[in-house]
């Protein structure tokens, strides 16, 4: 407008129609101005509308989970009344067939070699299966088991025992199809590196209830520690004060727990003072918290050397407890990690974790077929399992622990065919699209199977609870709003279930 202006003489005056163009082009910019303006302010207020209610349901209560200096796991209430105060999870790493344990499948056993259909194929991703794989049936008998009638294999006669107590998860679906980030997804609701496990958030908002130990423990067993790494006991962007501490079922729990030889315990304390003083005044100058966790292990580990020997020392057992458990003295076993955990538990550890390693069952050899190597890891499971929660709920224990079985995904319906040949030995591949779980415990509904899965067990049919459902679940019966136990970082409150949209289970609890 002012460049069509200055074309003219300061003592020319514009005509009739120049006058209107102008007044047309001003009005045109107003209204433009005005649009954008106003249009602005109604987007973000539309925003605003559509975003607050969520965040407001999001943020909920503003928990406070502040502690002494001093006291970084000293216990916190839950949020509301609680039905579970510890947690044992059990990790069956490399992922255990579900077709050969928990969900029967008599169709699949029907179409057994067949080639599979080409519709089933098509839009798929596996892990090693190509081209057309055949159908592989059950390869062990199934038979229905307590006043429930749950279906459970051969290969799990102990725990088969105590179905109904049981709640049987087989509508299971992660987004995950190899096995690290699996993992990594299933302990800490994100595949990516970096977050906190659950163990660690569970400690961060309850800490523990016995401040001479520490509040979340991982057991290890099999050949290998898990694909994902210690990540899936790590505290991510949380205090480190609140990260599982890796732990031994034979010998010292910790390495170098005990005092080195000629070295007092009286010593060790003058030594610990003299470290703490330095620390303090480190962080009196700098002001880094982890400077307190650093404080705070210390003299966890002091405390540890006493009451850690005490708890890890499954010789103090009865003969017919070992027995009943199939532990074996002076070895690192699943079953001793089992008796171990429910010493934990009954000490005050919050929670306790177990990895088994071995259970991916690709038929590729000996060892990884579901005859041979599935064979010996279904035996050096079922005992301590029954044990396990017969041992719990004889000392009244079930009531308030919550009791976790499962792996990072299920396993296929098809017998897998690396490059195209047949495996050597029966095996299946990954699969994330449906899988089993199960847990006892805590208010958990025994007895009662939760979803389904279709006559072959490749697809759900019904009530599908992803990865964010089974966290928001667990929270749940430790008294915690999902959306509540949260952390600020990064200039968000991060939480276990992270941005994704997450379910209670309703149906499984009772």
């Amino acid at each position: 407008m002012k460049s069509f202006l200055n074309l003219r003489s300061k003592h020319d005056v514009p005509s009739k129609a120049e006058l209107k163009h102008l007044r047309v082009k001003q009005l045109e910019f107003n209204s433009r101005r005005a649009f954008l303006t106003q249009s602005g302010g109604l987007a973000g207020a539309a925003f605003l509308a559509s975003v607050l209610p969520k965040q407001a349901i999001a943020a909920g209560q503003q928990l406070d989970f502040s502690r002494p200096f001093s006291e970084p796991l000293a216990p916190l209430p839950p949020q509301y009344p609680a039905k579970a105060k510890r947690v044992i999870h059990m990790h069956m790493v490399g992922a255990p067939s579900q077709l050969e344990l928990f969900d029967y499948k008599p169709v699949l056993e029907k179409y057994n070699g067949q080639d599979t259909p080409q519709s089933m194929l098509e839009g798929k991703q596996f892990a090693f299966i190509t081209g057309t794989p055949k159908l592989l049936g059950p390869q062990f008998p199934f038979k229905q088991h307590g006043e429930c009638g749950a279906w459970v294999s051969d290969r799990m006669p102990h725990l088969a025992k105590h179905v109904d107590d049981i709640c049987f998860v087989k509508s299971m679906k992660t987004n995950q199809f190899n096995h690290a980030p699996a993992q990594v997804l299933a302990h800490t609701g994100s595949p990516l590196s970096g977050k906190p496990s659950m163990g660690s958030w569970v400690t961060y908002g309850l800490g523990t209830m016995n401040q001479n130990l520490p509040g979340f423990v991982s057991l290890l067993s099999g050949s290998n520690a898990p694909d994902g790494g210690k990540q899936l006991w790590g505290s991510g962007f949380l205090p480190s004060v609140y990260q599982g501490v890796q732990c031994r079922s034979h010998g010292d729990p910790v390495l170098y727990l005990s005092n080195p030889e000629n070295v007092p315990r009286s010593l060790r304390r003058r030594v610990l003072d003299a470290i703490s003083n330095i620390n303090q005044q480190t962080y009196d100058t700098f002001g880094d918290p982890e400077t307190l966790t650093r404080i705070s292990q210390y003299e966890m580990a002091y405390r540890m050397q006493i009451e850690a020997t005490d708890a890890f020392d499954i010789q103090k057992e009865s003969k017919a407890t070992l027995e009943n458990y199939g532990c074996i003295l002076g070895q690192a076993s699943f079953a001793n990690n089992c008796l171990v955990a429910r010493r934990l538990a009954e000490r005050g550890v919050r929670y306790i974790q177990l990895f088994d390693y071995g259970w991916d069952s690709h038929g590729s050899g000996k060892n990884g077929s579901l005859h041979h190597g599935f064979v010996d890891l279904c035996k050096g499971s079922d005992q301590p399992m029954a044990a396990l929660l017969a041992d719990l709920k004889q000392r009244g224990l079930l009531e308030d622990t919550l009791v976790i079985w499962g792996g990072e995904f299920g396993r296929t319906p098809m017998l897998e065919n690396r490059g195209g040949q047949d495996a050597p030995f029966a095996g299946r591949d990954h699969h994330p699209d449906a899988y089993t779980m199960w847990m006892a415990g805590a208010g958990i509904k025994g007895g009662y199977t939760h979803g389904e899965t279709d006559e072959i067990g490749y697809e759900i049919v019904k009530d599908k609870v992803e990865i964010p459902d089974l966290h928001a679940t667990i929270l749940y019966q430790l008294g915690f709003n999902h959306y509540d136990l949260n952390y600020r970082f990064q200039g968000l409150n991060q939480r276990l279930t992270g941005l994704e949209e997450a379910h209670i289970v309703s149906q499984i609890l009772s």
